[in-house]
């Protein structure tokens, strides 16, 4: 069951980025040209969105726990460090360049369109490789603490 509401999220998640154009790059990147053909709808599509969490996580909180999990699985590191800059940083600039972001992307993989699967493939090389740079500096680390 809990595989069925996985599937059902993502798909009312896919259908919500195509009914609201986002998984075209143009409208995304017409969002961020304030100088020319400016596009306001993604400022609504996420004002939309930011309403539905709110009241969905009022909602679901006033559980004393998931329908499927033993507790909730919530973030418990709330500083700004380096990597979450950075991390941030890099997908706004990612996003501003291509168009897509990866909520957006994921649905857009049924198009076939050449320019979303290299994005998708350019997303997942660069999580890859950053899963392997976060290896090597840990062992870097480990090897560090070793030595001193």
């Amino acid at each position: 069951m809990r595989h069925i509401l996985t599937l059902l999220t993502g798909m009312v998640f896919g259908t919500g980025i195509a009914v609201s154009g986002m998984a075209n790059p143009a409208k995304v990147l017409n969002f961020f040209d304030v100088a020319g053909t400016w596009d306001p709808s993604l400022a609504f599509v996420m004002g939309g969105a930011l309403i539905v969490t709110l009241i969905g996580y009022r909602w679901v909180f006033r559980r004393a726990m998931p329908v499927y999990e033993p507790s909730f699985d919530l973030p418990t590191n709330r500083s700004f460090d380096r990597r979450l800059i950075g991390g941030s940083a890099i997908f706004g600039v990612g996003w501003g360049l291509a168009g897509f972001c990866p909520g957006g992307a994921l649905p857009a993989l049924g198009t076939m369109n050449a320019q979303v699967i290299l994005f998708v493939a350019a997303l997942i090389a660069g999580m890859l490789a950053t899963r392997s740079v976060l290896k090597w500096q840990a062992s870097a680390d480990r090897l560090h603490q070793h030595s001193t």
